[in-house]
């Protein structure tokens, strides 16, 4: 487990219509939908919590770190270990 946590890149989709995590991209991305709409930043909170609980971590421990109005965006999680994260979803580009 690295103590300064994994990124990876995440595909979401807003407005999805439900809260989902459909797997992985050809691009090496985690791809999630989320019903809520990326008004006032509603669609990225959905989606920390919608990851930190696929993660089975904390909301806090799941942060943005890049791309707040694009789709693609690149998230920083703590606590989570990277072999287990890469086994969950393969495919998956996790860096530590």
């Amino acid at each position: 487990m690295s103590a300064a946590g994994v990124r990876f890149a995440v595909r979401a989709v807003p407005r999805g219509g439900r809260d989902a995590i459909d797997g992985v991209t050809d691009a090496g991305e985690l791809r999630c939908r989320v019903s809520a709409a990326p008004a006032d930043g509603a669609a990225n909170k959905a989606l920390l919590r919608l990851v930190a609980a696929a993660l089975g971590v904390p909301p806090s421990a799941v942060t943005l770190e890049a791309g707040a109005t694009s789709r693609t965006k690149r998230l920083r999680a703590e606590g989570v270990d990277p072999v287990a994260l890469r086994a969950r979803w393969p495919g998956l580009d996790v860096r530590v």
